[in-house]
This record gives structure tokens, sequence and C-alpha cells, in this order.
């Protein structure tokens, strides 16, 4: 969590430094995959690096930028948590390490000393191996930690003693996964993307080195940024007084949404200075099939869909594209009264740089959908503040209508895809039946 000086909070938990692209990532990804389905079979890097379609020296740069781990530290890893917890499950430890490819029971003692620092037996004697958590580069799983393993993990800060409380979504009420409070000063985090949350730490020090002020992780007692317990990764933050803004506050307040949208142009002049290794979608090349799917799940009309994909194609080469928050619902907006800040880019990408502020606008539509008639003096705020920090071209200011529509239809795509999120789906469905119906009052602003 890093406070900006100009009231906005960063933090940056999913980014990689570098010159790789989405296409990189995908294709490491599919590495991950193949490697996580084989562990039990000879896996060579030619092999791999065949299968990208690189070269061996570009491969195994590119892997290691992208995962923390050279290729075969990061193969050996994985094998040795999964012999670590089918030995936990009662399997012989002899068998385990021949299937996952340790030709010795030496060599595989040596490998488990090396990645655990205990031998087996000291390690089993001490901890519970638990089953590995799957690798996904673009996005955390969700990870269920007791309250004893946390405990057990916030020795490493001598915090085991203070109390230990859920953090709760204050618009959606949803419990966090894998944010907890510890006392009244700290809060934990666990991920599993290393080099991610060794690029935050970086930022975070980068930006001090500059002379602003930022809520940066605590060193551990061994003067470390965070601890490794397999392939989690814990790391403690001061916690801050500023509070995520509550949806409905917006709409009393209007004099605020011009303050979130000149908050988040404040974000997006300090996000341009960034170059990271991240997501890189062209929602022009996805505009068809956006509106194929979305067209078969609600009777859009055809010169409505005719005028969207006109005008992105007209406007999409001249909008700006660099690094956003991509993710700025006012969950990840805090707010202390006077200084506005961000959290979370957990889905931080190279986009049109204007999806901020018209995600902003359209997530606060989806939570408070029942107090709509009042939404676009919101929208018109947030744009009028964003727009005072940010000296939008005309394209930019004549896409962002469409842009509203699009990104209705990215979240329907999106949310109708999986069970649990259907009622979300059909939220979104009303939602850009109501836009369309009501698209004059878009084109106000």
């Amino acid at each position: 969590m890093l406070l900006y000086n100009v009231n906005v909070i960063i933090v940056v938990s999913n980014a990689f430094e570098g010159g790789e692209n989405m296409q990189s990532i995908d294709i490491i990804q599919k590495s991950i995959d193949y490697i996580e389905n084989n562990l039990k079979s000879d896996i060579t890097i030619d092999e791999l690096a065949e299968m990208a379609n690189y070269s061996l020296y570009h491969y195994c740069r590119v892997f290691k930028s992208l995962t923390g781990l050279s290729v075969k530290c990061y193969i050996n890893r994985r094998r040795l948590l999964y012999a670590a917890y089918e030995i936990s499950q009662g399997r012989k430890i002899i068998d385990a390490a021949l299937e996952y490819g340790f030709e010795t029971n030496s060599g595989f003692y040596k490998a488990f000393v090396k990645e655990f620092g205990y031998s087996p037996s000291e390690y089993f004697t001490m901890h519970i191996a638990s089953r590995p958590y799957k690798i996904n580069l673009l996005s955390e799983e969700h990870i269920m930690i007791t309250q004893n393993k946390l405990r057990k993990v916030l020795e490493n800060w001598n915090l085991q003693d203070e109390s230990i409380s859920d953090c709760y979504h204050i618009n959606t009420h949803k419990r966090s996964d894998n944010v907890w409070y510890v006392g009244d000063k700290y809060v934990i985090k666990v991920c599993t993307n290393e080099q991610g949350l060794k690029n935050n730490i970086a930022i975070s020090k980068s930006l001090i080195d500059r002379g602003l002020v930022c809520a940066v992780n605590v060193k551990t007692n061994s003067n470390d940024d965070y601890f490794t317990d397999g392939e989690l990764f814990f790391y403690v933050t001061e916690r801050l007084n500023a509070q995520p803004i509550k949806s409905v506050d917006v709409y009393e307040n209007i004099q605020l949404a011009e303050k979130i949208g000149e908050a988040v142009g404040r974000l997006d002049l300090i996000l341009e200075e960034y170059e990271l290794i991240c997501n890189e979608p062209n929602l022009l090349n996805d505009i068809d099939k956006l509106l194929s799917k979305v067209k078969s799940i609600m009777n859009l009309d055809t010169g409505f869909c005719k005028e969207l994909k006109d005008k992105m194609m007209s406007f999409y080469p001249n909008l700006r594209k660099q690094i956003i928050h991509r993710d700025t619902n006012l969950e990840n907006i805090l707010y202390d009264g006077d200084n506005l800040g961000f959290i979370d880019f957990d889905l931080t990408e190279k986009n049109i740089r204007i999806f901020d502020i018209c995600y902003c606008a359209t997530s606060i539509l989806s939570e408070t959908f029942d107090k709509r008639e009042k939404w676009f003096d919101v929208y018109n705020a947030l744009i009028k503040g964003y727009e005072r920090i940010v000296d939008l071209t005309d394209a930019e200011r004549n896409a962002i209508p469409y842009l509203i529509f699009s990104i209705q239809m990215i979240c329907i795509s999106y949310f109708i895809s999986m069970e649990k999120y259907k009622a979300l789906a059909e939220i979104n469905i009303n939602i850009l039946n109501w836009l369309i119906e009501n698209k004059s009052r878009l084109f106000k602003n």
C-alpha cells in the first residue's frame, strides 16, 4: 500500500518490470500449465522453449522474469511441493521421490533440505504440508488460511499475540480470502506471486526514494521484506486510517465524486511513468467477439451494435495507451476525509487510459442500480474531476460513452461464463439495457 503525497495510494501486486508483453505471459502460463500436468514425467528446458517457439536463452530469461525462478528451480520446486504433500498424506518418502523424478533417496534428501531448510523428518514434525496451489500469472487464487496458521506466520514479526480479524469489502460485504487485520496497526496479506510481490516492494521503495510518503511493508525479524512458506508469500504493512468509499456516499456528496475523478486522474498520470510486464488487451480486436456474444445473450439492436463498432474503430487508434489500475471500483479507493488513494492492482494492465475513470463510473452503477436516476450526476462529476487533472483529447472525450457500453459488455461476457456470477451478469445486462435507453444522457458531459 503506497501513499502518494498528491492524494494517491498505490499497491502493485501483480505487475512485472521489463519489456515483455501479454503474448509472453500467455506463453509462459501455458508452460506452467504443461509443467503442472507433467511433473512425474521428464521435462526438458529445450522442450519447453521449443513449445514456446522461443530461443533457449530468450525462453529462460522470460520465464525467470515472470516467475522469479529459473526453469530448473521452478520445476524442482513444484515436484518437491507435491512430493511433500503426498508424503504428509502417508506415502513412503522413497516412492514419492522416485515418482517425481529424483533418482536416489540421497538426491531427494539434498533437494528437500535446500528447498525447505529442514530434513524430511524434521519438516514433517513441524509442518503439515498442504496441497500446492495452482500458479496463475495474471491473478491470485483464493487462499484459505486458518488463524492458527496466521499466528504461526506472525511469529516472524513478533505479532502472534495480536488479535486477528477478517477484512470485509465495504460495498459487497464479502470476506477477503487473503487479507486480515492484525491488531489496530497492521495488515497481513498472502499471495502466490513472488515476483509480483517483489515488484510491489521495489516500487514502494522507489517512491520513498523520490521523497514520497508510503505505507511500506514491515520487515520480518530476520530483516526480510516478506516471509515464505512453501509457495505462499506473507507480508505485513502498516494499517492506514483511510477506508474504502461506500458507493451510496457519492450520491449524497457529488463533490466527493469530483474528488474521486481527480484522484483517478492523478493516478493515471503517475502510472504513465511505468513500463511493466502485464496484460495488454486490445478492445478493438475483441469488439466483434464481444458484440456477438452479448447479442446472443440479450436482444441488442443491430443499429446500436453497428454504431458502437464504427465509433470504436474510429476512436480507438487515437486513444492514449498506458499502464492503468483496471479495477477502480470503490472497494479499491480509500478516503480519510481529506486524501484519496488506491489499493489492489491485481488486474493492472496496459490499456486505454480513460478505462479507469469509465470503469469507476460503471462499478458505482452496478452497486447502486436502485439509485440509477441519480447516477448521471455522479457520472458527470467523475468525468469533470478527471478532466480537471488529465488533459483529455477530443477522441478520448468522445469515446467515453462508447467505452462505458464496452465495459458493460466485458462484464456481461465475463460473469455469464461462471455459475457463481450469474446474478452479477443479470445486473449488468439490466444496466446495459438501461444505458442504451438513456444513451443521450451519456453524451451531455
